[in-house]
């Protein structure tokens, strides 16, 4: 069986709040939760070591790495991702890894019908790169999207040059549907990014979180 959503007391939309997992990846726990406001001090030393791994792949920070990923910032940000979640717009998970804060994994643009549709975004320490983590943790949130909250499309757009990104969405079977020419101001510039997608139809038999199980790239924890 893939992990289960722990449920919370009712929000205002379908499958918020909720924390999903465990799946454990190469001897480390992945579990999911939502953004807390303790989170700044661990959220800005994350970012700010990582700033050269992290900054050619985000939307460009006016104002200067540094202070945009501080954790006077956080406070801010927590109020606006609790609030676009409350009013149903979005699902901001943070990623732990052992218990201890990893990246994040940001549904949002959420609409409801007729559309049911929404984008995946996410970001992972640099320490954990490479192992699995972010993949373990988009395949519990796509089950997340396609089981309780009820969606039945899913983007995801990324830079061509992004190749651990697109090795995610591949790994996870989103299909590539285009090139969308100077899409988003990233890293200081208007960058062309690729529009990956998946609907549920295309949801593999006991979803993805099970399918990384089988293919022997996670384990239940």
């Amino acid at each position: 069986m893939p992990p289960t959503a722990v449920p919370e007391p009712p929000g205002s939309h379908p499958g918020w709040p909720a924390r999903l997992g465990p799946l454990r990846v190469r001897d480390h726990e992945v579990r999911l939760r939502p953004v807390r406001l303790r989170d700044g001090r661990e959220w800005a030393r994350i970012r700010q070591r990582d700033e050269a791994y992290l900054r050619p792949w985000e939307p460009t920070t006016h104002g200067g790495w540094a202070r945009r990923n501080s954790s006077f910032e956080w406070p801010g940000r927590w109020y606006l991702l609790r609030s676009s979640a409350r009013r149903g717009l979005s699902l901001p998970f943070a990623i732990t890894v052992d218990g201890v804060l990893a990246g994040h994994v940001m549904v949002g643009n959420i609409v409801r019908e007729p559309l049911l549709s929404a984008y995946v975004g996410y970001w992972c320490d640099s320490r954990f790169a490479r192992r699995g983590i972010t993949t373990a943790a988009v395949a519990m949130v796509l089950d997340h999207c396609f089981g309780s909250v009820r969606l039945h499309r899913v983007e995801a757009t990324v830079r061509p040059e992004n190749v651990a990104s697109i090795t995610v969405l591949c790994k996870l079977g989103f299909r590539r549907e285009g090139l969308l020419l100077r899409y988003l101001d990233v890293d200081g510039g208007w960058r062309d990014h690729y529009a990956y997608a998946m609907t549920v139809e295309e949801r593999p038999v006991g979803g993805f979180a099970a399918k990384l199980i089988r293919d022997g790239r996670a384990a239940r924890a």
